[in-house]
């Protein structure tokens, strides 16, 4: 019976009830957490997973994973293939997984998902501050992307598990009435003045109210005036009084259950007969630990030995000595067979032993290839402490940051970078070390929001880098982040300098130079900029980062076809591979594909996407990208309040990392949303602004151009246009593209004489023509209906407005389709008060139209989940959810929807 948590058990009830979601219990050591977990199992009635953290299985990546899914892991076949084979490789089931770590997560999610199928699922994890990295990455992923899904997960942890965005129910100390109860039930043969006394001591927690009373001698039972073992009236915790008892308690126990006890301590899962091997070569056996039973301190069963408490486990640690434990961990290494050997090696290990330090690179490389990177930089990096050669302490130091920064522990990964470079001063690296280095400095400085010296330390390991593929993959990220920093007095310098170490020769040597030669050109402020290089390869074999360049710097060229085609590539490799952890870069690309290509819905649902994704794995650099361009859509949309608040969200997260495309995605945006409000000086303003701002270099203010000579005519002020209208020409003719060729002559016609206007309109139609951009023909017919309308022309100028109208609604852009409907009523033509007799598109979330595009094609519900990262369960739920909005009750029906 819980004393006292009837608050706490109605907030897990309502949990419980709505069958869904997640709750984090935090407090101190026994304050109650456990009981609030054995309350939820008992009350769930549904199909319960449990699994407790352990702090001795930490570094052994999946443990506490495999033992939650172990009940279930036969349901495994019902994932897409690429996630079921990641999870088995995780859990050491398989072969090596190739995915990252967040499509473990995935797959976590998609199994409990897959399991709530036959009825909802609980899952229990109770000291979630000791799980192992890799398993807290998982369900932590997993609990983030629950929505509706019948699955619901509650962990217990003190502080040390970082669970942000995620409801939290924090424990204090039973009240005075629930906490006498429970003691009276414990100890009611106790004088009230003990009582009394044990009351003020435990402080309402719980476990100190069960074992402060034990922890008392006979006179003190009795009530007299003897100072207790604990010291009554400090300011010593209560927790430490509890641990103190125990520790006195399993001094008093003979030194072979001790000896159990430090066995059981130091290996929490193991199987009773390697307990029984070990503790064996320490002179005892498993008949041993009957004393610490009857002590009420552990229990032994057919899987093992479980303690009391936690705390119990402490405390048998700080009762034995060095010299007892480092026998206990050699009794250990002998007999385990498994990675645990390597760890209870290195325990026992004080001085540098190459030997031991190989056996953890060993483990560390095994951890890899089940994607366990927390677990490798814990191998790695006590594998350098062990190290007798210097050189190779600094190769294992720098592998343990590699690992760490891979895993997002950026706080880790720059103490062990630290270590690395102490011991380098004086050391001769060699092979690929000093690059390696170099590069993992160099995203610690990203992270930490100074991307320029991020791009020095890029330099510096492409020029010790011995490798050519290597070499060219730093110069193209150190281009990039060149490009991509806020201004800097530095910056230009820098540009030139990644432009001069690119090296002479042709295929992707060639790429690379031509596109930092581009990024150093716009850096200075060349308008004209044109790349002219042939693709040299198969993506597969060029580096991610050259070939998510290479697809970028397609809008330099105006190509958006090709954008789009390598920009979908890049996703679905991504996809392909199970690397979760580049999704969001590859989605922001997709994003800016189809956003400039005039696909306006496809692009909010990959921005959606996007956000969420980049949310769940903490990449805020992505998100800020993401975050600007979904203002942008919004802006276009006439959403005020929403791009006013995603573009706050792109300029905080883009002033916090000084990264300049969420600040001019930010910024394009409320120019795009006054330009749909009719606020034209307030555009012109704004990109002068622009000009000298933080977001001056940004390439992809060509394509704004255009609005700010809109923005001119309109405002009265044709004469203010002339500039950018040159340097927009100049542009869009190098680039031979249709499309801005298109958008040149519509703002030529704007600027033109009533003689040429016409002419310049046609012209640009015929262009629109040749390459699709539904939004900017749409524009296109709007400024010349415009112009027919004024010259008495209704009946042409209706043909272009109505098609403007249809345009500007299936995009959802709400502004323009409401100035193209005034600009039509004026020609005489008749309309409804909503010419816009609701859009059903419209009222799908962005998941939910991403389901419904793929469904269109024909895609079954599980073809649609492997490819968007969701169980067939949510696909199927989602389009249970879409197909009432759409007015359609079968797939088939979908096929007459109209997909922008």
């Amino acid at each position: 019976m819980l004393y006292g948590r009837q608050a706490e058990q109605a907030i897990i009830d309502e949990l419980l009830h709505a069958r869904s979601g997640a709750l984090i219990v935090r407090g101190e050591a026994g304050i109650g957490k456990s009981a609030l977990l054995d309350y939820a199992a008992t009350h769930a009635r549904v199909r319960v997973l449990r699994v407790n953290g352990v702090e001795a299985e930490a570094d052994l990546p999946f443990a506490a994973l495999h033992l939650l899914l172990g009940p279930v892991l036969d349901h495994l076949g019902a994932l897409p293939p690429q996630q079921a084979e990641a999870l088995r490789g995780a859990l050491g089931l398989g072969g090596p997984t190739r995915g990252d770590r967040f499509l473990v997560g995935l797959a976590t999610l998609n199994l409990l998902v897959e399991l709530s199928a036959a009825g909802p699922v609980v899952c229990l994890v109770d000291d979630a501050q000791w799980l192992d990295g890799e398993s807290a990455d998982a369900l932590l992923f997993a609990t983030r992307r629950l929505h509706t899904e019948p699955v619901a997960v509650l962990f217990a942890a003190r502080e040390g598990l970082p669970t942000p965005g995620q409801p939290e129910l924090r424990l204090g100390g039973l009240d005075t009435e629930a906490a006498r109860r429970l003691l009276a039930e414990q100890a009611s043969d106790l004088p009230p003045v003990v009582r009394d006394q044990l009351l003020t001591e435990a402080r309402g927690n719980p476990l100190a109210l069960v074992e402060l009373p034990r922890m008392l001698t006979a006179e003190q039972r009795k009530g007299a005036l003897v100072p207790m073992s604990f010291t009554l009236g400090t300011a010593e915790p209560v927790t430490d009084r509890v641990l103190t008892g125990f520790r006195d308690r399993i001094a008093e126990l003979p030194a072979a259950t001790r000896s159990c006890l430090l066995v059981a301590a130091l290996d929490d899962r193991a199987a009773l007969s390697v307990l029984a091997r070990a503790v064996g070569l320490l002179g005892a056996s498993l008949t041993d630990f009957a004393e610490a039973e009857r002590a009420g301190l552990a229990r032994v069963g057919p899987e093992g030995v479980a303690f009391r408490h936690p705390l119990v486990r402490t405390a048998v640690l700080l009762v034995c000595d060095i010299g007892v434990r480092m026998a206990a961990h050699r009794a250990l290494a002998e007999a385990v067979d498994d990675d645990r050997r390597a760890w209870h090696l290195a325990a026992v290990t004080l001085q540098p032993d190459e030997q031991v330090a190989r056996e953890l690179e060993r483990l560390a490389l095994r951890a890899r290839q089940r994607g366990g990177q927390t677990a490798v930089s814990a191998a790695y990096a006590r594998g350098a402490e062990l190290s007798v050669d210097p050189a190779e302490a600094v190769r294992r130091w720098t592998a343990a940051a590699g690992a760490a920064a891979e895993a997002g522990l950026w706080e880790r990964a720059g103490e062990l970078v630290a270590k690395a470079l102490r011991l380098a001063e004086g050391v001769t690296l060699a092979g690929s070390v000093p690059a390696e280095l170099a590069q993992v400095r160099a995203k610690l400085e990203i992270e930490a929001g100074r991307p320029l010296n991020g791009v020095r330390l890029l330099h510096e390991g492409a020029e010790a880098a011995g490798d050519q593929l290597a070499k060219l993959s730093l110069l193209s990220l150190a281009g990039f982040y060149t490009w991509a920093s806020t201004p800097r007095p530095d910056q230009l310098a820098l540009a030139r300098r990644t432009e001069e170490l690119c090296p002479d020769g042709g295929g992707l040597a060639e790429v690379v130079r031509t596109f930092n030669r581009a990024f150093r050109l716009i850096i200075e402020g060349d308008a004209v900029t044109t790349l002219a290089y042939r693709t040299p390869g198969p993506a597969d074999s060029i580096p991610f980062e050259v070939w998510f360049i290479l697809t970028f710097q397609a809008t330099v060229r105006a190509d958006h076809d090709g954008l789009r085609e390598g920009a979908s590539r890049i996703v679905e490799d991504c996809r392909a591979g199970g690397r979760l952890g580049r999704m969001p870069q590859a989605m922001t690309m997709l994003s800016i594909a189809q956003l400039v290509s005039g696909h306006h819905r496809s692009a909010r649902a990959t921005v959606a996407a996007g956000l969420d994704l980049a949310a769940d794995i903490g990449q805020p650099q992505w998100s800020s990208y993401l975050a600007g361009m979904h203002a942008w859509l919004s802006a276009v949309a006439g959403a005020q309040e929403e791009c006013e608040a995603m573009a706050e969200e792109a300029l905080r997260d883009a002033e916090q990392r000084r990264w300049m495309p969420g600040t001019y995605w930010a910024e394009y945006a409320r120019v795009m949303l006054d330009l749909g409000a009719g606020r034209f000086e307030a555009v012109l303003d704004r990109v002068e602004r622009a000009s000298t701002g933080p977001a001056r270099h940004a390439f992809l203010w060509r394509y704004a151009w255009p609005d700010y000579v809109e923005a001119a005519v309109r405002a009265g002020d044709p004469q203010r246009a002339q500039g950018r209208l040159k340097l927009y020409a100049e542009w869009a003719k190098a680039t031979g593209e249709a499309r801005p060729l298109a958008v040149l002559h519509r703002i030529r016609a704007l600027l033109a004489p009533d003689g040429e206007a016409k002419g310049l309109y046609e012209r640009a139609l015929a262009l629109h023509a040749e390459g699709e951009q539904p939004f900017d023909e749409a524009r296109t017919r709007l400024v010349y209906g415009e112009w027919l309308r004024r010259h008495r022309r209704r009946a042409e100028a209706r043909t272009q407005l109505r098609a403007a109208v249809e345009a500007f609604d299936r995009l959802g852009a709400a502004p323009w389709s409401v100035r193209a409907s005034a600009e039509l009523r004026a020609t005489g033509a008749s309309l409804p008060d909503r010419a816009r007799a609701g859009d059903p598109l419209a009222a799908l979330t962005p998941q939910e139209l991403q389901v419904v595009r793929l469904a269109v094609t024909g895609a079954s519900n599980r073809e649609i989940g492997a490819q968007l990262f969701l169980s067939p369960r949510t696909v199927a739920s989602h389009l249970y959810k879409a197909f009432p909005k759409l007015g359609v009750s079968s797939r088939a029906e979908l096929a007459r929807l109209e997909l922008t």
